[in-house]
């Protein structure tokens, strides 16, 4: 079969024709902005991309047209269609489906596929699972919408055919963002799940949902999908979550968190006992920080149980576990001669992920016994729901154990610098990406952790702030 993806550069769908073309398919694709480092993982598997949605595109007869959610029916300010290639599938009646729908025909169909939800923890919980799962001798299949460091690739088709009668395992990020300009529904309605963990819930995505309950229906209908025999994981905590719970549920379930949780930690995050019903059934000692991190282990360790892993053998298998890229991930380190200062990139993008990442590296400072060290968060309010606005109030909250704070402004329409005034004189707002490293760099001190928070390239400035910081202290 020969499919052809419009909008291939994005992480699903990147994902997806990695995997397409794994399984043998012909695959090309096209996107707005065919750039590296995506670009150039497809063009070394033999992936064809075309720049831009040129109806001339109609000439590579595919069999099938994959059509990726950045596809849309707007037109140009001249009033000619965006999407050209687009108009031309309908006007001409060719065949053509959503990413989910090809996922889920093609790749998913005879496996157990475990889904991973929730609005926070999403990629990193897949990356838990799957390694637990490769770790344990299952062979797994993964789409992760980033890439995880023991894998080093963030799809693959795994095991097809397991010895015995167990299905071959699938574990896919499960995302809640609609399908398609013509399909509306959440993607992850589109898997059926044997086993699905809901993470955690509350809102975000303004620009297609009204409110949180509107995110919650979506829920409701994934946990539709699962069969009696399948099982749902859910976050034992969160008042969203028990509401979508209370739409139904039509498997088993197993909860975590705090008590009354089915699963519970004991101890600090770093290192901490695993209680299945109150009986202590595995420890885990890792070099992964931050509560959410332990909760995010708690949720992988269920769920691994479901499909026949011990807790104590899903836990040697995170001590190993090397995190994903952009969670945490140190960029470099500048040798002052008084204390080294880090370079920290994270994904963090919504102010409860800002909250967390912020909060994570805190006590770890602490308990570092390096209490004094300074955390320095640099970041970019750039998702649709940040762009809209709507959650600016919550912003100073979320970065306050931060003690300095720079947010680049570029396309906001709405005053960051109002938002973020009753953190007084410890934030600075900048719409020049230059003027941004020239006052992190000019405010950074030895022992400074410095934490890059976006959910794209921000412009390159981890670079550039290593380059600043290496001049300066040099």
């Amino acid at each position: 079969m020969h499919i052809h993806i419009l909008g291939i550069c994005g992480t699903f769908m990147g994902g997806l024709a990695a995997l397409a073309r794994e399984a043998g398919h012909t695959v090309t694709g096209c996107d707005a902005a065919v750039y590296p480092p995506m670009s150039d993982q497809l063009r070394a598997l033999g992936i064809e991309l075309i720049e831009g949605f040129g109806e001339e595109q109609l000439a590579l007869q595919p069999d099938i047209f994959v059509i990726g959610n950045v596809v849309s029916r707007a037109k140009l300010p001249n009033g000619k269609p965006k999407f050209a290639l687009m108009e031309a599938i309908l006007d001409q009646g060719l065949p053509y489906t959503s990413g989910p729908q090809w996922l889920s025909e093609h790749v998913l169909a005879g496996r157990h596929v475990l889904a991973v939800a929730g609005t926070h923890g999403k990629t990193t919980t897949t990356a838990m699972l799957s390694w637990i799962l490769e770790a344990c001798g299952l062979n797994p299949g993964f789409l992760i919408g980033g890439v995880p460091l023991n894998f080093g690739i963030s799809a693959r088709l795994g095991e097809r055919n397991p010895s015995g009668t167990n299905k071959p395992l699938f574990v896919i990020e499960a995302d809640e963002y609609d399908t398609a300009f013509f399909d509306k529904r959440s993607k992850f309605v589109h898997y059926k799940p044997g086993t699905a963990i809901l993470n955690n819930l509350e809102f975000d995505h303004a620009d297609i949902f009204d409110n949180l309950a509107a995110i919650e229906r979506q829920f409701a209908h994934l946990l539709r999908t699962i069969a009696s025999s399948g099982q749902v994981v859910v976050e034992a905590n969160n008042p969203a979550l028990q509401r979508v719970l209370a739409q139904g549920v039509y498997c088993g379930q197993t909860s975590f968190g705090t008590d009354p949780a089915d699963w519970q930690a004991h101890g600090p995050a770093h290192d901490f006992d695993v209680l299945y019903q109150n009986k202590t059934v595995g420890h885990l000692t890792w070099a992964i920080s931050g509560l959410h991190n332990q909760r995010n282990a708690l949720a992988s360790i269920a769920s691994a149980a479901h499909v026949g892993v011990a807790p104590h053998d899903a836990c040697v298998a995170l001590a190993t576990f090397q995190n994903v890229r952009r969670r945490m991930e140190l960029r470099g380190t500048i040798k002052t001669g008084q204390g080294d200062i880090e370079l920290i990139d994270d994904f963090a993008h919504h102010p409860t992920a800002i909250r967390t990442t912020v909060g994570g590296l805190r006590g770890l400072l602490d308990a570092q016994g390096h209490n004094t060290v300074r955390i320095v968060a640099v970041f970019e309010p750039r998702s649709n729901t940040m762009k809209l606005g709507a959650m600016k109030a919550q912003l100073p909250d979320s970065l306050t154990q931060a003690d300095l704070v720079f947010c680049y402004t570029a396309g906001l329409d709405w005053d960051a610098a109002a938002a973020l005034l009753p953190m007084g004189e410890r934030a600075t707002c900048t719409d020049s990406i230059d003027e941004l490293v020239r006052r992190v760099t000019r405010a950074a001190r030895a022992g400074d952790r410095i934490v890059c928070m976006s959910n794209g390239g921000f412009s390159g400035v981890h670079d550039k702030l290593l380059g600043a910081l290496q001049a300066k202290f040099t």
